[in-house]
This record gives C-alpha cells, sequence and structure tokens, in this order.
C-alpha cells in the first residue's frame, strides 16, 4: 500500500485515538470538506457512460453488468468505511466513477488486504482498489492499471525528533501486509544490523487505526505508511502526531487486474477518459490529494521504470 496532503475534521476515529481504544473493524471518517454527506462515496459529479468503451468489456462482464472490486476499506483517506459502514474515500469516489464510464455497477467485496490479489487471480474479483504499490514482485501475480504516485512518510509523538534514515532501535508501526511492513521498514532494520546496530523492533497491526493508535498513545516510536495515510492520521489526532522528514520512495499505486486480462485494457481507456474529461481531478480535488494525480493511465509501469 502508499506528497503532502491534509483532510480535515475531527472524527469518530481520532476520538478513538485520543481514548486509546481500538476498532478492530476499521474506520469512521468524515468526508472531506465540500463533499456531500458524511460517507464521502458520494460522486463529486455524475459520468456519463462511453458506450465505445463499454463496448470492449469482456461478454461476461456485460452480461453481468457488475464490477467487482476486491477492497479493505481500513486505509482513510484512501478507502474506509463511513460512519454507517459503507465504503467511503477518493478510491471509492474513483471506483465509482469508473463504474459509472463502462456503465457497470460497482460491488465492493470486502476484505483482508493479503486475500485481494488472490480474489483477483481467481476471478471472483474482476479488480482490486486498495492502495496497492505496483512492485515487479507483484506483477509476476497480477497486472496493474496505475492511477496515481505516493510516497511513504514516516510520523512521530508531537516533539520527538524522529530520523526514518537512522532509526535503529526504534519500534515502529505498520499495517501488516502493507509494502511498509514487507519491504521498507524490514530493510531498514536489516541495515542495522548489517552495521552492528540495534534491529527495528516492527509492531503489526490489521487496520491503520491500530498502528496510529499505537503511536497515540505512546506504545511505540513512530509509523510508516504511504504519504496520503500518514498525514491524513496526523490530522486525526489533534496535535499529538508530527511528521518524521520528508516523503519519500515516490511509487505509482495500480489496480490489480488478473494476468493478461481482457478487462486490462478497458480498465486502462476508461480511466484515461476520466482523466482527459475531467473527473479524476475533481474527484482528488474533492480529498485533498490531488498532488499525487497522473495525466496518464499507465499499465505494470514499476517493470517499465
Amino acid at each position: 500500500m502508499r506528497l503532502s496532503y491534509t483532510v480535515p475534521a475531527l472524527t469518530a476515529m481520532a476520538a478513538l485515538l485520543l481514548t486509546g481504544c481500538v476498532d478492530n473493524t476499521g474506520s469512521a471518517a468524515a468526508a472531506p470538506p465540500g463533499s456531500a454527506g458524511s460517507s464521502g462515496s458520494t460522486n463529486t459529479a455524475t459520468v456519463k457512460k462511453d458506450d465505445a468503451i463499454a463496448a470492449l468489456l469482456p461478454d461476461k462482464m456485460k452480461s453481468a453488468g457488475t464490477l467487482n472490486v476486491g477492497m479493505a476499506n481500513n486505509y482513510p483517506p484512501n478507502e474506509f468505511k463511513d460512519p454507517s459502514g459503507q465504503p467511503a474515500g477518493w478510491s471509492v469516489d474513483l471506483t465509482n466513477a469508473l463504474g459509472q464510464k463502462l456503465g457497470l455497477k460497482v460491488n465492493f467485496d470486502i476484505g483482508t488486504f493479503d486475500n485481494i490479489l488472490p480474489a483477483v487471480k481467481a476471478g471472483k474479483d474482476d479488480m482490486g482498489m486498495s492502495s496497492f504499490s505496483d512492485t515487479v514482485e507483484r506483477e509476476k501475480q497480477v497486472d496493474f492499471v496505475n492511477y496515481y504516485s505516493a510516497g511513504i512518510q514516516w510520523a512521530s509523538p508531537a516533539g520527538k525528533t524522529v530520523d526514518p534514515k537512522n532509526a535503529c532501535g526504534l519500534k515502529v508501526a505498520v499495517q501488516a501486509t502493507t509494502y511498509e511492513d514487507t519491504h521498507e521498514v524490514p530493510a531498514k532494520s536489516k541495515a542495522c544490523t548489517d552495521a552492528g546496530k540495534p534491529a527495528i523492533s516492527v509492531f503489526k497491526f490489521d487496520t491503520q487505526d491500530q498502528a496510529t493508535n499505537a503511536l497515540a498513545v505512546g506504545q511505540v516510536d513512530a509509523m510508516s505508511a504511504d504519504s496520503p495515510v500518514t498525514l491524513y492520521a496526523i490530522s486525526q489526532t489533534k496535535g499529538k502526531l508530527q511528521t518524521a522528514g520528508d516523503a519519500f520512495e515516490v511509487a505509482p499505486y495500480g489496480m490489480p487486474v488478473a494476468k493478461d486480462s481482457a478487462f486490462k485494457p478497458v480498465l486502462q481507456k476508461a480511466l484515461q477518459a476520466l482523466i482527459d474529461d475531467g473527473t479524476y481531478q475533481k474527484i482528488l480535488s474533492k480529498w485533498g490529494v490531488e498532488s499525487g494525480g497522473v495525466k496518464t493511465a499507465t499499465v505494470n509501469i514499476a517493470s517499465k521504470g
């Protein structure tokens, strides 16, 4: 999973952080200013179906009339649960817009992050949308339609200086199975031990709320997450947390689809159409994450970089 964004409004998630409680079921977060409703899932604008692109859909998807999307809704502001339990976030808005462009009803298949790629590979879901960093390793399993660019951002308690480049011996919270858990922090820890210094103690949590909570209550020294997620979490804790260093390792987000899927070029065309007609930019601007926007919908950019 993975620029400088701020999404205001203290929410139920912040209340959890400030009291030290943990919500294992995901985030309840408020929509950004200017959006309709509290879920954040209301479309920025009605998107007209593109008949030419929709005609290219695989017959099975045409017949079903449904776009099945694997998602882990615990990574605000990208994808999370609104107070009524419905999917919300800018990724949700973008997915809904893609569905409208293709003339398909969107069905969010909510599950755990590590189950999404297997579901896409098996054909259970047509695609995933869960802040996947497109990596060469993941491209061995699925193809990616790239839709955003984000970096990694660390956070520390307010007033406590933490350098992500010199974190040996520190306790660092991450959301389990994210890039920060599987690659970034382990690589930093190995560099520490290779230099004869103490390893980084990695504290893994099922949801980003729990990782943020651990930092807010002093269980860990720092946390690492995708930049929009970290900055959103900081905004929710009412001055308890701060950024630790600058964002780094900027990388593409991708929507996973089955390897060599006939749906891949259709999804790429639909995304490019949203970019070209301005819908994509409106969605990013609504959530304050426009700095990571892209101008071209690409495929498997990690292996081409």
